[in-house]
Formats: C-alpha cells, structure tokens, sequence
C-alpha cells in the first residue's frame, strides 16, 4: 500500500498512538528533569540524593511492569489506555502538591510506570500486534510522539519556568493529559482487529510459534539482548536527568542547552522513518547489530566538547540511535518471539529498560557526588555501548537461522 494511502486508511489508530506516545513525556526523564534544579532547591537534595530517589521510584516501576504489562495481551487497548491515563492525571497532581522528600520516591514510581512504563508499551503493543506486514512504518508514525515530545515540551516548559512556579506547570500538565482521555476515545471507538488473535503464520516467531514469556526468559537471545535493552534507556536517561548539571559544565545556559533538543528530534524522526522503511524490507536482524554504534561516537563527543559545535554533533550521533531504537527493538520481540502473547514478553523488555533508566541517573549522580567527573563518565559509557554492539550481534547470529521464512 503507498504511504499517503496507509496514513489515510489507519489514520485513527495511528494517532492513537502518536497521542500515547506524546502523553508518556510526562513520565519520560526529559521532561522530569527539566524540574530537577527547582526539585533539588525545594528538598534540599544533593545530585546524589536526586539521583537515588529517581532510582528507587523507577525501579519500582520496573517491577510493577513485570505484570502490568501483560495487561495488554488481555484488554484492548481502548479499555486500558484511558484508565492509565486516568492515573497520570493523578501523578502530575500528586508531584504538584507533595509537600515532603520522603513521598518523591512514590511520585516518580506514579510518573514513570503511567508514562514511561505503560503508555509507551501501550503504543508499541498494540502498533505491532495491529499491522504486520506494514510494522515497521506503523511503529514509525506511532512513535513520532516521542519526537514531539522530547523537541517541544523541554522547549516550551524550560521558557515557562522563568514565569511559573514549577509546581503550576505540573497542574498544566495534569490538564493537557486528561484531556488526552476524551480524545483517545474518539480515535479508538472501533479499535483495529489484532492481526495476532488469528494465528497466521506472518505472525510466528522463531521456529515457526509463538514463545510464551517463560519460554522467552529461558531462551539465550533475551539474555544476549538484554545489556542493549539497559543501555540506551540508562545512559540515554543520565544524560537527559543532568542537562542541567552538563549545561554548567559546559558553560552553556540550560535554555541553550535544551534550544538543541529539536534538532536532535529531527534527526532522530529522520532515523525513525528511515529504519521503519528499512525494517519492513530487511527485518531485525540484519539492521539491530549495527543500531548503536553512533552512541559510542555520541559520548565520545559528549565527552570531548568544549563548545556548541561539537555538543550538537553529539546530539545528532545520540539521534540516530534514538530514531532507530523506537522501531527496531520493537519489532524484534514480535519478529523473533511471535505475537500471541507479545504483551508478556515487551513488558519483561520494558521492564529491563525501565530498569536501565533507574540505574542511569543513579549511578551517574552518585559518581558526580564521588568526584567522577560527568565527561569522564560519558567515556565510559562510550567503552559500554561497544560491549553491548558486541553481545546484541552474536545473539542474533546464532538465533537468526530459526526465523520464520
């Protein structure tokens, strides 16, 4: 089907879910993060202290997502997205009104398993299961909200904090998600018949069947997979969690500094388009292997800058492997393990990267807090990015073969 037909006839449920994937910015750590300089003033927390709380309230959000997750293999999405949403509403409000340190850790967990954890899984589940032979430019268009979102609100928010106090701003972002409800309804009044409910071959995994998540979690590519599940969403997340920390750092105003957000949104829809186009002609396997490479060269430039020029170089590498890693990984779960049960299988993969996003900010704040400067740190993350490049390619080597033809 050409494209501007495919847009046209599925233009409901892609939108449906551009609007998930644009509302889970309020659980996603570039838009916390632009809070972190007034959160830390308000507790009187160190790096550390931040780092730690983020850490916690995110882990348990990994774990939750373990059987949250699921949900989605038994309820449509148009039952289950409204109520999540219903309860982001609820964790803005809550970051808006909590009075005390001691509470942040429950605010996080609320913000990132709505946000980050389920309305991001929603998206790309139910993208993945509706369309088969068109998946890859499904899971494109789908995820441009995540584009939008990391181009505009950083932008936007970081302006209205010179007049707001932060606390209001998290009201106007309790309203603008629930307005995000009666829309969605609207979108999905008839939601689009999963592909995977019938059994058809396009959809079988490995070995011609569907995996279930235990099978999954025994299986040794998961395992393979698993250090380039952690790491674009840790190091990804570290990065975003101390732009304000990097900006002093670099002699840049954080206005300056979040300015480059949109065009590394452009490169990164660029990078999405491209590897949705090249994921519907060439599959997972031969495009994963080579998916984040331009991270290493991404810290390296993080690392060395001592002006714009080079930060946004950076950001462009960053870009590449953003854009790619909102379709490639997405698609591999269903092309590798099936789609009968693909809810219970991403969520272990969300998990994992939801994980990586508590270990992130973490153990980066502390190692600013210990004197581990954040541009030596981002060598280190570089040296990361080719072990996991190494371990994502010898597990898919040696489980390819199995694929379904």
């Amino acid at each position: 089907m050409p494209i501007l037909a495919f847009l046209r006839y599925n233009a409901p449920w892609l939108t449906a879910g551009v609007l998930l994937t644009f509302l889970s910015s309020f659980g996603q750590t570039y838009f916390i993060s632009i809070f972190a300089g007034e959160i830390r003033e308000s507790f009187g927390l160190s790096h550390g202290q931040w780092g730690g709380i983020y850490m916690l309230g995110t882990t348990a959000s990994a774990l939750v997502m373990v059987w949250a997750g699921g949900l989605t293999d038994l309820f449509r999405v148009r039952r289950l997205a409204p109520l999540v949403l219903l309860l982001m509403v609820g964790a803005c409000l809550f970051m808006a009104a909590n009075p005390v340190w001691w509470l942040l850790p429950l605010v996080i967990f609320a913000l990132r398993f709505t946000g980050q954890g389920m309305l991001s899984h929603l998206a790309v589940v139910a993208m993945a299961r509706w369309f088969v032979a068109a998946r890859g430019k499904a899971l494109s268009v789908a995820t441009l909200g995540f584009a939008l979102g990391e181009a505009f609100l950083p932008l936007i928010f970081v302006s209205l904090l010179a007049i707001y106090d932060w606390r209001v701003l998290w009201v106007g972002a309790a309203l603008v998600a629930a307005l995000g409800i009666p829309l969605l309804l609207v979108l999905l009044a008839k939601e689009r018949t999963p592909q995977s409910w019938a059994e058809s071959s396009q959809s079988l995994g490995m070995d011609a069947r569907h995996w279930t998540r235990r099978q999954t979690l025994r299986h040794s590519l998961f395992w393979f997979m698993v250090p380039a599940l952690l790491g674009p969403s840790a190091f990804n997340t570290a990065f975003f969690f101390h732009q304000v920390h990097i900006a002093e750092v670099k002699g840049l105003s954080h206005v300056a500094l979040v300015a480059m957000f949109p065009a590394y949104t452009a490169v990164g829809i660029g990078a999405m388009i491209l590897s949705g186009w090249a994921l519907d002609r060439l599959g997972t396997a031969r495009l994963l292997p080579f998916m984040q490479l331009p991270m290493v060269a991404a810290f390296l430039l993080f690392a060395v800058s001592g002006g714009p020029g080079l930060l946004l170089l950076g950001f462009v590498c960053l870009a590449l492997t953003t854009g790619a890693n909102s379709t490639l990984p997405n698609a591999f779960w269903a092309e590798f393990y099936g789609t009968a049960h693909l809810g219970s299988i991403k969520a272990m993969a969300a998990a994992v990267m939801v994980l990586g996003s508590a270990i992130g900010p973490g153990v980066t704040g502390l190692g600013i807090d210990l004197g581990l400067g954040i541009e030596t740190q981002f060598v280190l993350i570089a040296g990361y990015f080719v072990f996991a490049s190494g371990m994502m390619t010898i597990g898919i080597l040696r489980a390819r073969g199995a694929l379904t033809v």
